[in-house]
């Protein structure tokens, strides 16, 4: 999970007012927002993954937001952590897990083909390298989501 924080000089509800109105009405995302007055402003947004094979193409990124109100009147905090979609951290722990359990079954089995070792170790291969495609993919879709709310918000 990563985060990243700024200040804004508005209020946190004029903020949430100016998001809500853009991610609102935009089909193909999930998108939240709670109020209360005692407590912080949060937000949730997500895209909607429809079929399994939009996973890998689209941005599957959950960001959560909180706007408080800032020490200086007229100015919010905004507090937004990115957070990996769990379909992926599933997708990417069950091809690790499925690669080691059939590579240690093996070892501790007496008798054993070596096409199941290529089995297991084609497998851990492939949940290691989707691990590392998959963070650089994460990194490249947390700028993406930095860079519109930047847009949205006005910050430079």
């Amino acid at each position: 999970m990563k985060k990243w924080d700024f200040k804004i000089k508005n209020s946190p509800d004029e903020v949430s007012k100016k998001i809500k109105s853009v991610f609102k009405s935009t089909n193909g995302l999930v998108f939240s927002i709670s109020q209360n007055k005692s407590k912080p402003i949060r937000f949730k947004m997500r895209k909607r993954i429809l079929y399994p094979w939009y996973l890998y193409f689209i941005n599957s990124i959950v960001v959560n937001g909180k706007l408080s109100k800032a020490e200086t009147e007229n100015e919010s905090k905004v507090e937004i952590y990115f957070k990996q979609h769990f379909l992926w951290v599933l997708v990417v722990f069950t091809n690790i897990i499925l690669g080691l359990a059939l590579f240690l079954a093996l070892v501790f089995q007496k008798s054993s083909s070596n096409y199941v070792y290529l089995i297991g170790t084609l497998i851990l291969v492939i949940g290691i390298i989707l691990m590392f495609r998959i963070h650089k993919k994460y990194e490249k879709n947390i700028q993406e989501y930095k860079i519109l709310i930047s847009e949205i918000l006005g910050i430079n």
